[in-house]
């Protein structure tokens, strides 16, 4: 394995050579290793089902939202209702 990775190394496996000047060049952001084996891994990663929450914590998660949503929308409408009231009363007073 080690003896891969120094002949791989001295090949110049994994590296862009820049012919114009005769140096190697990398990518921005490229690491050591094979490409598709780090995509790999990743998808392998994210579709793995121990990464998905329980039935419990959808339906938790999912009742505190609803809950939350109706009581700023109540509290929304409230707070409209005194402004509306508040911009009428002005308006009243200076007989607009």
């Amino acid at each position: 394995m080690a003896t891969h990775a120094v002949k791989s190394e001295e090949r110049g496996i994994g590296q862009q050579r820049d012919y114009r000047s005769g140096r190697r060049n990398r990518p921005a952001g490229f690491r050591d290793g094979c490409g598709r084996a780090r995509i790999h891994a990743r998808r392998a990663r994210r579709n793995e089902a121990g990464n998905l929450p329980s039935k419990d914590d959808v339906i938790s998660t999912t009742t505190v939202v609803i809950a939350t949503v109706f009581f700023f929308g109540l509290f929304l409408a409230v707070v409209d209702w005194l402004v509306q009231r508040g911009v009428a009363y002005v308006f009243k007073i200076f007989g607009v």
